[in-house]
C-alpha cells in the first residue's frame, strides 16, 4: 500500500518582504535571498523578479514554466527528485504544498512555443493560473548561450526557487489534509473484487530537443513505458522542461496537479479501482513510437485492467503516438477513452487530428486551438512583448500598435490542455 498525505497551505497573497515567511496565508518573499540563489548558475546574467495577482491588469510573457512551491515533510525523497536532490522514490509520507501561488518562469524566448499569461480580460478566462499568486521570475542568459542551455538554466531555477519557497510550510500547520492510498495488485483485487479495473496511461512530451519530459531527473525519450504509483506523479516525479505550444504543454505545475489522477482516486473504491499510470513517451520516429505503444499496451495487459484513460500531450506527431496507444491497448480487449485537443483551423471545419481509427471512439476534448481571440492591452507587462508575434499561435502583425493582440489560442498557457486542466470541451 502506497500512502501519502497532501497538507495544503492556503496561500492568499505574495508580497516582497525583509523576511521570507508564510504569515497568516500570506507569502512574503526576500528578493535578494532568492536571487542569491538564481545567480549561482553563472549562465545567467541576470534575474528580475514581479508578482501578478488575480484580476489585476497584467501580463506575464513569454512564459516558460509554472511550479507549485512544495515541501517534504515525511517520507523517502524530497521535491524534484533526480533534479534537486538524489533520485529516491517519492509518492509516500506527507508533503507540504503552498496552495495557492506558483513561481513563473519567463525571459527571452527559448523556443517559438512559449506562452501568454492574462491575469485579467478574457485571456484570463483559458488559464488555470490567472487564478493564482503568481512569484514571476524574469531570466537573463549570459551572451552566446546555446537555447537548450538557457532551458536548462530556466527550468533549474525555477526548481530552485519553488523548494525554497516550499521549504518555508515545513513546520507549519496545513488548512487541509488529503490521504491517497494505493494497494498494490494484489490488494487492490482483494479490497475491491467487483470494482472494474482501471488504469491511466499517461504521454510524456519527448519529441526531442526543447521538447523534454523528465521522471526523477531522466529525459523520458530515454526509457521505455513503465509503471508507477500515482502518488509518485503527486509528489513532483514528474515535471517540465519542453517547449511546446503553449496551450497544450503540461508544465510542472500541471504534473503535479494532475487532473486525472485526481479524478481518478475520487472514484477509488467507489466506482473503480485507480489500479496505477503507465507512463509512456512520445516519439519522432516510426520505430520508436511502435515500441512504446506496444509496452504501454502490454502493460495495461499484464495489470490485468478493464479500462484505460489515455492522455497526450502536444500535437501533430504525437496524434500517431495517441491512436496506436488507444487502438492497441482497445485490441487487447481493455476500453479506453482518449484526452486530446483539437487543431481544427480557426473555422472549426478541418480534421481535427493528424491520425485517426475507428476503435478511437471515446473522446474528450480540451478545445480547438486554432480558435482565435483577442486579447486587450494590459496596464503592466512582465515579460517582453517581442515575441509575440513569433510564438505559436501568433503571426506578423499579432500585437497591434495599441497593444492588443490578436492570435489563437495557442499563445495562451494552458488553454487546451489535454489533461483537461482547462475550461474547454466540446460535445
Amino acid at each position: 500500500m502506497k500512502r501519502l498525505e497532501l497538507g495544503y497551505v492556503n496561500i492568499k497573497d505574495v508580497q516582497f518582504a525583509d523576511k521570507s515567511e508564510v504569515r497568516d496565508g500570506v507569502l512574503y518573499v526576500n528578493q535578494e535571498e532568492i536571487k542569491a540563489i538564481v545567480m549561482e548558475d553563472e549562465t545567467i546574467k541576470n534575474v528580475s523578479f514581479d508578482i501578478a495577482r488575480p484580476g489585476e491588469s497584467v501580463r506575464i510573457t513569454p512564459v516558460k514554466d509554472v511550479i507549485e512551491p512544495r515541501v517534504k515533510v515525511e517520507g523517502p525523497g524530497g521535491v524534484f527528485p533526480g533534479m534537486l536532490c538524489k533520485p529516491e522514490t517519492v509518492g509516500s509520507g506527507r508533503t507540504h504544498v503552498l496552495r495557492g501561488c506558483a513561481v513563473v518562469t519567463a525571459g527571452k524566448i527559448v523556443g517559438f512555443q512559449e506562452g501568454i499569461i492574462d491575469m485579467t480580460g478574457p485571456g484570463a478566462k483559458y488559464t488555470p493560473f490567472s487564478k493564482l499568486n503568481n512569484f514571476v521570475m524574469v531570466i537573463e542568459p549570459v551572451d552566446g548561450l546555446k537555447q537548450h542551455e538557457y532551458e536548462h538554466a530556466v527550468r533549474m531555477a525555477g526548481f530552485k526557487v519553488a523548494a525554497k519557497l516550499g521549504e518555508l510550510a515545513k513546520e507549519l500547520t496545513p488548512d487541509e489534509v488529503k490521504v491517497f492510498e494505493t494497494p498494490n495488485v494484489k490488494e487492490g483485487i482483494e479490497m475491491y473484487p467487483n470494482l472494474p479495473r482501471v488504469a491511466y496511461v499517461q504521454m510524456l512530451q519527448s519529441q526531442g530537443l526543447l521538447h523534454d519530459t523528465y521522471v526523477y531527473g531522466v529525459d523520458a525519450k530515454r526509457s521505455l513505458s513503465s509503471m508507477i504509483f500515482p502518488t509518485e506523479t503527486m509528489d513532483c516525479a514528474i515535471v517540465s522542461g519542453n517547449c511546446v505550444s503553449a496551450c497544450d504543454k503540461n508544465t510542472t505545475y500541471h504534473h503535479q496537479n494532475n487532473p486525472v489522477v485526481a479524478d481518478l482516486f475520487e472514484q477509488h473504491g467507489k466506482t473503480l479501482n485507480f489500479v496505477g499510470v503507465i507512463i509512456t513517451n512520445e516519439n519522432v520516429y516510426l520505430a520508436d513510437k511502435q515500441r512504446s505503444s506496444d509496452w504501454a499496451a502490454k502493460l495495461a495487459e499484464l495489470l490485468g485492467v478493464d479500462g484505460v484513460i489515455v492522455s497526450q500531450e502536444g500535437f501533430g506527431n504525437p496524434d500517431t503516438d495517441l491512436i496506436m496507444n488507444c487502438v492497441k491497448i482497445e485490441k487487447k480487449g481493455i476500453k479506453t477513452t482518449i484526452i486530446t485537443d483539437e487543431y481544427a483551423g480557426q473555422d472549426g471545419k478541418s480534421q481535427s487530428l493528424a491520425d485517426a481509427d475507428p476503435l478511437a471512439t471515446a473522446v474528450v476534448t480540451g478545445g480547438n486551438a486554432n480558435e482565435v481571440i483577442t486579447l486587450p492591452k494590459m496596464d503592466k507587462v512582465i515579460g517582453t512583448l517581442d515575441y509575440v508575434d513569433k510564438i505559436a499561435g501568433g503571426h506578423a502583425g499579432s500585437l497591434a500598435a495599441d497593444g492588443t493582440i490578436t492570435a489563437e489560442l495557442q499563445v495562451i498557457t494552458g488553454a487546451t490542455n489535454e489533461l483537461g486542466f482547462n475550461c474547454l470541451s466540446a460535445r
